[in-house]
């Protein structure tokens, strides 16, 4: 698949991209324009350790404020795994269109992806509201 503009770079934690590269292969068969599209961005993703990301990466189980930039909507989503979406609850898919691009996406990023039906969307990444790798290191540090 070609983007018509470069993609930005991404940033994904070891335990996720090994948990999705798994995934991919049955993505590619039940939903192949999705599976490729994660496949591609897990193949150019920088891979980190989870204390190594940045607080403003989307990683996933994040909660993340994203905008459709033709439309300027905002909307507001948690990225999870298949078998944990809930589209009244706003989680969403890692296996769908939104859920593979804004993964490994910092805030201030946007990124172009091909819809279903073949049109060009542009999302930009407004804001991470929760991030698990975050939430840890906080917990992590010692009080005063």
């Amino acid at each position: 698949m070609s983007l018509p503009h470069k993609s930005p770079p991404i940033v994904v934690t070891r335990n996720d991209h090994e948990r999705l590269s798994e995934l991919t292969s049955a993505a590619l068969r039940q939903m192949p324009h999705v599976g490729e599209f994660l496949a591609d961005e897990l193949d150019r993703a920088q891979v980190v350790d989870a204390d190594k990301i940045a607080p403003t990466v989307v990683t996933m189980h994040s909660r993340v404020e994203f905008k459709d930039d033709a439309t300027g909507e905002r909307r507001t989503i948690t990225l999870v795994y298949p078998g944990e979406q809930d589209i009244a609850e706003g989680k969403v898919s890692i296996l769908t269109p939104i859920g593979a691009a804004l993964l490994g996406l910092s805030e201030g990023q946007s990124i172009e992806r091909e819809t279903p039906k073949g049109e060009w969307k542009s999302l930009t990444v407004v804001k991470l509201l929760f991030q698990p790798q975050a939430e840890q290191s906080r917990d992590a540090l010692p009080s005063a």
